[in-house]
Formats: structure tokens, sequence, C-alpha cells
């Protein structure tokens, strides 16, 4: 009798809660990566004596090389399993970070960051596929969310390095350190099993009479996945993460400058903002799966955003009106994090959406491309805010955030549904 998959059992086991751990830890220290630049702008700037254009090109383009990498990654974790590709991933971020403290001007500051992009592009589908398969369908929404709250903590981290630890070490150091989650690698190589979806479609492959046509179908659906039945679902499921990855960017690229320099917080005081965000973020992140395994994906998603754009149009139009209360200001940028929450749910979306074959090359592909079209962003801010200020770039956020909570209902609903083979 055959073993049952991990995805058949009927509550998570040890072996579910480890596979989650070592994903959620990727994907901590993946944001972290990422968004720690955003805090060193300033002194990296000095420096190196950069303008916020330059700088926001330089971010820009890391964020252009994590479509390049959720690609790439998604391609090689559904040849070469997802338990591989996770410490490459892991790998190849951390040495971009530990690259980029050794910059000495704008060209090899954006070569180190668009290698830190292409490790982080491929960590977040190969993680989320990774959970999505091996996590029971009943429960996979809120799993996947769990993981998603590896975000919040990753930018909370980035805040506090940012924050406290850079002034007194300066920002290279603060990059060289940042190549410690390198040794997670050891951990995942030890001590997870590759995923048994995976597995069972690599055993299906080898049969004798399948193992020709299932390569060349699977090499078809790779190639041409605008091109086949998923063509569809794959078009909205990009368009969703654009939008989604709009309202983010446009949030977080720029918001603690935007503090610092047009609320004249200290750069102390921007951390500790940024924090109340982000704790925000991790009760958004933890509570979205529940919504959505009780409500639906669809409702769940329209909920968050309104959420997030309320906060949004508070902390920037109508900052004047709300300033003279601190505990107000709190309170929005707290919602404005909650509403980010809704990033919890792409994981189980995607998974549900597509088979096991192309799963990781859609989800990595969707969600990077998204990433991807980000590049824009830091720039189109910088831009905004020679007749707007930086206020007017961010608030171009909440109308992003509200297309995403209305896009969703583009998507069928996918709550507890069987992954495919």
């Amino acid at each position: 009798m055959a073993k049952a998959l991990l995805s058949e059992s009927a509550k998570p086991t040890g072996e579910h809660y480890r596979i989650l751990f070592m994903s959620w830890a990727g994907w901590v220290f993946d944001f972290y990566d990422l968004i720690l630049y955003t805090f060193l702008l300033i002194p990296i700037g000095q420096e190196l004596q950069l303008s916020k254009v330059q700088l926001s090109f330089v971010l820009g383009a890391s964020l252009a090389a994590t479509a390049i990498g959720g690609v790439i990654f998604g391609i090689l974790s559904d040849k070469y399993g997802r338990k591989s590709v996770l410490q490459w991933t892991i790998l190849t971020y951390s040495i971009g970070t530990l690259l980029s403290g050794f910059a000495a001007n704008l060209e090899l500051l954006i070569v180190f960051r668009i290698v830190t992009g292409l490790g982080v592009g491929g960590e977040w589908a190969t993680g989320q596929t990774y959970v999505g398969e091996t996590f029971p369908p009943r429960v996979r929404g809120r799993y996947g969310a769990f993981m998603q709250t590896g975000a919040p903590i990753g930018v909370a981290l980035a805040s506090v390095v940012g924050g406290f630890v850079a002034p007194a070490i300066g920002w290279r150091a603060s990059f060289f350190i940042s190549f410690l989650p390198a040794v997670l690698v050891v951990f995942i190589r030890k001590r997870l099993p590759e995923s048994d979806v995976w597995l069972a479609r690599q055993q299906l492959s080898r049969h004798p009479d399948a193992k020709r046509l299932t390569a060349v179908g699977d090499l078809r659906e790779k190639v041409t996945l605008l091109l086949t039945s998923y063509r569809k679902l794959f078009v909205l499921s990009l368009i969703l993460a654009i939008f989604d990855m709009s309202a983010y960017w446009f949030t977080y690229s720029w918001l603690p400058g935007y503090l610092h320099q047009e609320r004249q917080f200290s750069m102390v005081k921007s951390a500790l903002w940024i924090l109340v965000t982000q704790a925000g973020g991790f009760l958004g992140y933890f509570t979205f799966g529940f919504v959505a395994d009780s409500l639906g994906r669809r409702p769940a998603y329209s909920i968050y955003s309104v959420v997030m754009a309320v906060g949004l149009v508070m902390i920037t139009l109508l900052w004047d009106l709300i300033a003279a209360q601190p505990a107000f200001v709190l309170v929005f940028m707290f919602l404005v994090g909650f509403g980010t929450g809704m990033f919890g749910g792409y994981g189980p979306l995607f998974a549900e959406l597509f088979p096991t074959n192309i799963r990781n090359t859609a989800m990595g592909s969707a969600f990077n491309l998204a990433r991807g079209v980000q590049f824009f962003t830091p720039v189109a801010i910088a831009v905004i805010a020679q007749s707007y200020g930086l206020s007017g770039g961010i608030f171009v956020a909440a109308l992003f955030a509200l297309l995403t909570g209305a896009w969703i209902w583009t998507f069928p609903e996918t709550k507890g549904r069987t992954l495919e083979i």
C-alpha cells in the first residue's frame, strides 16, 4: 500500500512544522535583506554621493532582479526539487547582501543588489510551494499565511539593524553581518524531507510509457505558460500580484525617508514607527489565513485591502488631521501593516490554481514578475515627490490596494481545493 502524502494527513505533524519553520526563516531573512537597503539609503547616499533618484534606481534594480530570480529558480525547483532550490536561493541572497558592503560606487552597488534580488525572487515561491504541497487542504490557507509572517518580522529586523545598529557600526558592517542567514542552509539540508508531491510527480514521469510524454508536456507547459489552458489564470494572477506589489512598494520603498524628511522624525523614531506597522503586518498575516479558510480567498483579500487603503490615506493626505494626536497616527500606521496581511494569501491561492509540474514556475513567475515591475516604483515616488512630496507618492499605494481587493473577484474561489499532481 502506498504511503500517504503529507498533504493527506489528518492534521499537521512534526515534519510539517519543520518545513514551515525553515521556509518561514528563509522568508524572514529574504525580506530582511531586501528591505535593509531602504533603511540605509541616507548613509549610503551621503558616502557615495548619490541622489534620491540614483538610490531609487538601485532599489528598483534589485526589485527587477527578483523577477528574473523568480522565473529561474521556479524552473529549477520544478526540475530539481523544493528542498535543494530553497538552499540555493538563501545562499544567493546572503552572498549578494555580503557583497553590498564592499560597494565603492553606484555601479557595484547595483550589481550586488541585483544578486540579492535574484535570491530573494526565488526563495518566496520555492518556500510557499513547499508549504502548499505538504500541508492538508483544509489548513493550507492559514499555514501559507503563517509562513508569510516572515515578511513583517524581516522588516522589523531591518528596522532594528537600520535604525539602531547601523548608526553605531556603519552601513557596510550592517551588510556584512547580514550574511549570517546562510547558516540556515545547513539545517535545511539535514532536517527537511523533499516535497512528496513533487517526488510523486517525478516518479510518475519515470514510468517508461509516461516519461517521454511527461517531459515534453512539462516543457511545453513551462515555455508556453501563456498559451496553455492555464494562461487565463496566469494572467489574472500576474495582474493581481502587480496591483498588490505596487500597493506594498509604493508604501515601503520611501516610508522611512518620508517619516525622517517630511515629518522630521529622527532615524531612531522612524524605525520605531515602522516597527508599529510591522506589528500590524504580523497580526495581519497571522489572521489572514484563518479568514481565508473561513470566508474564502476572495472576501479575505477585499477586507484586508480596504483596511490598508484607509490607513494609507490617513498617514499621507490626511496627516495634518491626525498629527495632533500621535496615538491616532500610530493606529493608522498599524492598519497599514495589518492590511498587508493579504500577501499571506498568495502561496495557498497559487498552489491551488496550478498543477505540480508547473506550480513553482507559475507561482514564481507571476509573483516575481510583478515584483520586477516595481523597478519603476521607487523612481516614480522620487519623481512625484518633486511636485507633491513623498506623501503624494506614497498615497498612490492606497489606489493599488483597492484595485487588489476588486481584482481578486475575477478568480474562482479555491478554498479547500485538493492539489493537482
